[in-house]
């Protein structure tokens, strides 16, 4: 008898055949990675087919592929990550869809899937950059509206670009250039020899 996650897994492919890249399980969850340009259509559907039912929309998260593994990863490095719930079916499913743009990340919204998506794209674009498209208020959520970058980028400094500070002379907080130098912060592992060889 097949589980729910296989019943899952073996529908999506059979229901959504041109618009769904690639299915994977992997440990008891399952994910299905969408093109760009199918992810509104894809989601709605997700939403309304009776063998979905994705109700809720419980998160969506930016991720920075850009150093994934030990090696560089092929392929682009932005994208969003959808993690939906039927409360009808009992099941759970991650969705993952690529920004095809590297230099310029943009994925279309589902804020009219699922109204509660507003606050997690703004996160997504604030804290990575991605740009969601058919948003009614994209803008930043997290940090200052006059912050430069997006600090969840992998190449985004530790110690950032600016600092703010409170100036007594002039009597308000102002932003100056960071201070501080940057650093590698590299953690030192002291092993002893025989570490690994089972001795």
């Amino acid at each position: 008898m097949a589980t729910r996650i296989e019943t899952l897994a073996a529908a999506l492919p059979a229901v959504l055949a041109d618009r769904i890249a690639s299915v994977t399980v992997a440990l008891g969850e399952v994910t299905a990675e969408v093109a760009s340009e199918d992810l509104g259509a894809t989601m709605r559907l997700l939403r309304e087919r009776p063998e979905f039912r994705f109700e809720m929309l419980l998160d969506v998260c930016g991720v920075d592929y850009s150093t994934y593994g030990a090696a560089e990863r092929k392929g682009p490095r932005f994208a969003a990550v959808y993690h939906l719930l039927s409360l009808a079916n009992n099941a759970r499913l991650r969705v993952r869809v690529f920004a095809a743009d590297d230099a310029f990340p943009v994925i279309p919204s589902v804020i009219d899937v699922w109204p509660v998506a507003n606050w997690f794209e703004r996160e997504a674009f604030d804290l990575y950059g991605i740009v969601f498209t058919g948003h009614p208020d994209l803008r930043r959520l997290l940090t200052d509206y006059g912050f430069i970058g997006h600090p969840f980028r992998k190449d985004f400094p530790i110690s950032g670009h600016v600092e703010m500070r409170y100036d007594p002379e002039q009597g308000r907080v102002i932003y100056q250039p960071v201070s501080i130098e940057p650093r590698e912060i590299t953690p030192r592992v002291i092993r002893e020899t025989t570490y690994g060889t089972g001795e």
